[in-house]
């Protein structure tokens, strides 16, 4: 899902910058309300001097509604690059891998096997007999939990932070687990009887990357949109110069009968022909769309789940199936 943007408040960023600079080493004091005095060396003097030495400056956080033009070294303003460095140069790296047990249902009742028949053939339409054939049996449900900054490069800039989830093994995105995230509540005696999965960097981050294009469809297909008008515009632009300038130098070449003319006039022609085929080469290349997504954090999450084995037909197949009931989602994963 896609996280709204905060509201730029000055009186927020002051602290955010204060706390931040000094987990970095720096010595900071407010001098007003508005501004924050920096000393600061090495790692966190590496924002302003790529070789780290001291560094001293007076921020000022400049209001909303300010209408003046900004100094992007001795302020702080809605998009200031030095907020983006902090944030970067706080971000740990590289990205630890945490994790986190949810508190759920009670563990001591398993789901109703109606109930569970009931929601299990919502989720398959095709089945057509369904039975358990031993008692529901706790267990966990794992998933990944992503916080991403996008960076979209079109004709303007697009940033956007997003929460994704995915339910592990299978990689199938959890659309709620995402929206609802803020409001789970933590179990930590629960982490203690979990089997973490191991780590799996290179298929998580394609799954990952799965799940983030999915998020980013919609703001994507309407970047995409206004750029390929933009495009066609300007591919419009060339083909009409070059159409122009082509029939202009075959009208020359008509009206002479100088055989240098016309050879002069036939390579004229193929250069032409070359710019125009490289003019648009390069307005393509300057509307194409680049996504860098940027990793800020990353949560294995586990929750109560219940195991169960069942024989089940579906599609006229028999079959049995060891299923786990996630009681959160209410749906079954096969």
């Amino acid at each position: 899902m896609k996280l709204d943007r905060l509201i730029y408040d000055p009186a927020s960023l002051v602290t955010f910058y204060e706390e931040g600079f000094a987990a970095l080493g720096a010595l900071c004091e407010r001098t007003w309300h508005d501004r924050l005095e920096i000393v600061a060396e090495g790692g966190a003097a590496k924002l302003w001097n790529p070789d780290g030495a001291l560094h001293e400056v007076e921020l000022t956080f400049a209001p909303a509604d300010a209408k003046a033009a900004r100094d992007a070294v001795r302020e702080v303003f809605p998009g200031c690059p030095l907020t983006f460095r902090l944030a970067e140069t706080l971000r740990p790296s590289p990205l630890p891998l945490e994790r986190v047990a949810l508190a759920g249902e009670s563990r001591a009742h398993a789901p109703d096997p109606a109930v569970a028949e009931k929601l299990w053939r919502a989720q398959f339409r095709d089945t057509t007999q369904w039975s358990l054939t031993a008692p529901f049996k706790g267990d966990f449900h794992f998933s990944l939990v992503a916080l991403a900054r996008c960076e979209i490069q079109a004709i303007d800039q697009h940033w956007s932070l997003h929460r994704v989830a995915v339910s592990l093994p299978g990689g199938e995105p959890d659309d709620s687990l995402a929206r609802e995230f803020s409001f789970a509540q933590a179990d930590p005696g629960m982490a203690a009887g979990a089997a973490w999965p191991a780590p799996e960097p290179a298929r998580w981050q394609a799954i990952l990357r799965i799940a983030l294009a999915a998020d980013l469809a919609a703001e994507l297909a309407a970047i995409r949109a206004r750029q390929e008008n933009y495009l066609y515009r300007e591919l419009d632009r060339i083909d009409e110069y070059f159409a122009t300038y082509e029939q202009e130098l075959s009208a020359r070449a008509a009206r002479s009968a100088s055989p240098s003319a016309k050879v002069k006039t036939a390579d004229r022609l193929a250069a032409a022909k070359a710019e125009h085929a490289r003019r648009r080469v390069d307005q393509v290349a300057r509307h194409e769309i680049r996504v860098h997504p940027h990793l800020d954090a990353l949560l294995l999450v586990a929750e109560p789940a219940w195991r169960g084995s069942l024989k089940v037909e579906r599609a006229h197949v028999a079959q049995s199936v060891e299923a786990l009931f996630v009681p959160r989602a209410r749906r079954w994963l096969a």
